[in-house]
């Protein structure tokens, strides 16, 4: 087996101890992404020297005997849209082309400082705005599994780079689906932690304007992996206690797993938006079989109260962005233009052409009555388990394939985006394939109870079958 093969687990246990050097792994994972990387596009701005470097140092600081962090050597990629000092941030958009990150996001700084070597940065959308990961400046990302599907968006390239083994650890963020769509898309892990848990904090001279409510509140920073326990173990080393976040919590709440054992599992297949699809049905029917073979106890429940934030998502999300929005879109390629016409279409659908302001903060009003009842119905003892969304992945550019197709892909992202809305902690884990794509269901827990819900996604994993994908193989 070849060191890219490994789990981040394992490398960083090797690295520690001297059996693995980190200059051996980096270059095992830059071989993979010269190797891989033309097939897929996942990984845009890979600079080996660099990264080789930053290895060399890693090994040194093994060799004299200092405290390692977690992540110590081991290879991480991080998204284009987020700031790396001294690194293009671009966020897909040619006319972005000469941006640079002065600083490190804050997500980037606790990686860092957790030891991580950086390799690469991972494709996304123009603006990380769609459920799909092309753009004119780098191109398209395709999924691992089918070049007619895509690979999930916005972390599209984080999840195809983590498929086809060019790192075991991908930073993405999240704010209707980023993370845990592609994960679900290229048969990944992807984490969505509760707000304010990992810092989502970034230098004034790298955000532009100061981003509208919905971003400060709903947006996370979280990890992807090929396992859970490579997902806990990033989401650990990611989450700190830092009040530069408007929403960062004082200290992280300490892990739960010791306490998690047997759980309540609420099996959610629709919210009177969209039915599920037969694929993503029986998926969900798998998952639900493997988590009652664990000892949890599985049952039906009817949770109308997110479709209730699906829903709200539509109208406080794009109306916060509909001051910036000639801008962005003046910037925009045309597949973004297209794809937020129907996106704007479809909330219209919902709320009207203006909903204006008393809708807007009757909007907000409603969403913390929503978040009590969340927490009420999760209690201490309860996940739910949903799809990932109401379809298996969508063909390439279905968003923009026309008016109807444009407006079924948001209403069949609902479990992508009443997340959000309400700050809760999801993962998505998958639950095997159908028809040569794989399928992955969504965990939900209480806030702060990441732990919980990856004993529960580790369950799935125990008992789904291995997936690789064709260009992984």
């Amino acid at each position: 087996m070849e060191l890219w093969q490994l789990s981040a687990t394992r490398l960083a246990a090797g690295i520690r101890t001297g059996e693995i050097s980190a200059v051996e792994a980096a270059e095992s994972c830059l071989r993979r992404t010269a190797e891989a990387g033309p097939a897929v596009n996942a990984l845009v701005d890979v600079r080996p020297e660099e990264t080789l470097a930053a290895a060399r140092r890693a090994d040194a600081a093994v060799a004299a005997g200092g405290p390692l962090g977690p992540l110590h050597g081991v290879p991480v990629s991080t998204k284009i849209n987020t700031p790396q000092r001294g690194l293009p941030l671009t966020h897909g958009v040619a006319a972005l082309a000469g941006m640079t990150a002065a600083h490190d996001d804050a997500c980037v700084a606790a990686l860092r400082a957790a030891g991580a070597v950086f390799l690469g940065r991972s494709n996304a959308p123009a603006f990380s705005v769609r459920w799909f990961s092309s753009n004119d400046l780098y191109g398209r990302t395709l999924n691992p599994w089918s070049d007619g599907h895509t690979p999930g968006g916005s972390s599209g390239g984080a999840a195809a780079s983590l498929a086809t083994g060019m790192t075991p650890i991908a930073q993405g963020n999240d704010i209707g689906g980023s993370i845990r769509f592609p994960a679900a898309c290229c048969g990944v892990v992807g984490v969505r932690p509760t707000v304010g848990l990992v810092s989502n904090w970034t230098a004034p001279e790298d955000t532009g304007p100061e981003p509208p409510l919905t971003v400060q509140a709903w947006a996370v920073q979280g990890p992807l992996a090929r396992t859970v326990a490579d997902a806990r173990l990033a989401l650990h080393a990611m989450a700190g206690a830092d009040l530069r976040d408007p929403f960062g919590v004082p200290a992280p709440p300490p892990a739960n797993a010791a306490q998690a054992g047997p759980v309540r599992v609420g099996v959610v297949r629709d919210v009177g938006i969209v039915e599920p699809h037969p694929a993503v049905d029986a998926a969900v029917d798998r998952a639900a079989g493997w988590l009652e073979d664990a000892g949890h106890r599985v049952e039906e429940l009817d949770v109308p109260l997110l479709g209730e934030a699906a829903r709200l998502w539509s109208l406080l999300l794009f109306e916060d962005m509909r001051p910036g929005l000639p801008g962005m879109l003046d910037m925009a390629d045309e597949a973004l233009r297209t794809h937020m016409a129907y996106a704007y279409e479809y909330a219209a659908g919902l709320w009207g052409e203006r909903p204006g302001l008393d809708a807007y903060v009757r909007g907000w009003a409603r969403r913390a009555t929503l978040i009590t009842r969340l927490q009420e119905l999760l209690g201490t003892d309860t996940v739910l388990l949903t799809p990932a969304s109401a379809e298996p992945p969508f063909e390439q550019d279905a968003d923009v394939a026309g008016r109807e197709r444009g407006l079924a892909v948001v209403a069949a992202q609902w479990p992508m985006t009443s997340l959000p809305v309400l700050g809760f902690p999801g993962v998505t884990v998958p639950a095997g394939t159908d028809g040569g794509l794989p399928i992955g269901v969504q965990l939900i827990g209480g806030r702060f109870t990441e732990d919980r819900l990856l004993d529960v996604a580790q369950a799935i994993e125990d008992r789904a079958p291995r997936l690789v994908p064709p260009a992984a193989s």
